[in-house]
């Protein structure tokens, strides 16, 4: 039972690095704390999946082809303020487009304040973050329709 309880403490973030000596009521109880935080967060991860699935039905842009080797080419922009926030889901078939994207936004002069992506089998979701220069002067619609525009003209 021991060496059960030493490879349990093992497998927890963190815990092991203690210099404390633990108990194994304290060992058991940081197990089941560790495993709830995991499946409230495959939770979250389901259900950003589910809204994505969603999106990807419904949204305007993407209606067209769906690529047989994973997702058509999906774009969600959020204005707030000066601050354009992009996502974009794309599929093996559309690898470039961000590319395209990031073209587009260094002509209309945004400066990109942050960008990340994912893989997950055959798709690719990106995130931007970009701030708009021109801002009160109609630059965020503009650049928003510019966008929604190339990933419809490319889904088509």
């Amino acid at each position: 039972m021991k060496a059960l309880y030493s490879e349990l403490n093992s497998l927890l973030p963190g815990f092991q690095t203690s210099r404390e000596p633990s108990t194994v009521a304290d060992q058991l109880d940081e197990a089941a704390n560790y495993i709830k935080k995991l499946q409230v967060k495959v939770e979250k991860m389901k259900g950003r999946k589910r809204k994505l699935e969603g999106l990807e039905r419904r949204d305007p842009v993407c209606s067209g082809s769906r690529e047989s080797s994973g997702v058509g080419p999906i774009i969600e922009i959020h204005e707030v303020g000066p601050i354009l926030n992009i996502v974009l889901v794309t599929g093996f078939h559309h690898k470039f487009l961000f590319y395209d994207i990031l073209r587009l936004l260094t002509d209309e002069g945004t400066d990109i304040v942050h960008s990340s992506f994912s893989v997950a089998d055959d798709t690719a979701f990106h995130t931007l973050q970009c701030e708009v220069e021109e801002y009160g002067y109609g630059a965020g619609g503009r650049i928003s329709e510019r966008l929604k525009r190339l990933v419809n003209n490319v889904s088509n």
